[in-house]
């Protein structure tokens, strides 16, 4: 199966069940470290594993297990990349360096779907689900990837700083478009799809944490990692909800 097909019919299983989004960012001394989202689809798998294998093009009982970059993908879309804007070409550029893991199995009714990349400074980080929309328009409307076109966008711009003392994870919301009545249809659809969805953050630190600004995290045996779960209509639709600031011990 090609690369494109491969990713683009993942996100439309992740658009389409009930699935939980994990955010791990490990943090190493030098402020260097590793980021990942984790697409968990499996309850799609228990439910219809059978026809979605089928639609895969694959057999009941033979497993997916697909390793491959972004660079690897964009080479072989380069010819419509080439037709995209630069603004475009710019957002896509930005998941180059991301590694995509696909793992299907109809018999353990799983699916599991990891972008990851490593980064020099935590600040590079951006908000991956929103990039990755942008795929659709590698093809245009009509694609089966124009399905999940706007399913991850929240209207917000993501940022992340730490420097050594204080870590922050930042959405700020941005103007609402002027068609507004298209940005209400698209929230209802995304509030329906993702209801029984959730968002969680893990994120692992070098140090020994202080205190952490949302009150729902919770802390592992040596306070050097935190986890929050929040409903990921919160992701969609008070993205702001999200923001938090992480304090260290000296």
């Amino acid at each position: 199966m090609k690369l494109y097909k491969l990713l683009s019919f993942s996100f439309l299983l992740a658009t389409l069940t009930s699935c939980t989004f994990t955010e791990n960012i490990y943090v190493n001394d030098k402020g260097t470290g590793k980021f990942s989202l984790d697409m968990d689809g499996s309850a799609l798998m228990e439910m219809a594993g059978d026809q979605v294998g089928s639609q895969m093009g694959a057999s009941a009982k033979k497993d997916i297990d697909s390793t491959f970059t972004f660079k690897q993908l964009f080479e072989e879309k380069k010819d419509s990349i080439a037709k995209m804007s630069p603004e475009l070409q710019k957002e896509l550029k930005k998941l180059e360096n991301f590694v995509v893991n696909t793992k299907m199995s109809t018999e353990k009714k799983q699916f599991l779907m990891v972008l990851s990349t490593d980064f020099k400074n935590v600040n590079e980080l951006q908000d991956v689900l929103q990039a990755a929309s942008t795929l659709q328009k590698l093809d245009g409307a009509g694609s089966q990837t124009s399905a999940f076109s706007s399913s991850f966008e929240n209207n917000s711009t993501l940022s992340y700083t730490y420097d050594g003392k204080k870590f922050s994870r930042k959405a700020i919301i941005e103007k609402p478009k002027a068609d507004g009545k298209t940005a209400d249809s698209g929230a209802d659809m995304s509030k329906m799809i993702f209801s029984s969805s959730n968002y969680i953050v893990k994120y692992h630190f070098p140090k020994k944490i202080k205190k952490v600004s949302n009150p729902n995290a919770l802390f592992s045996d040596d306070r050097k990692s935190i986890t929050i779960q929040y409903p990921f209509t919160d992701y969609m639709e008070n993205p702001d909800k999200l923001n938090f600031d992480v304090e260290f011990e000296k």
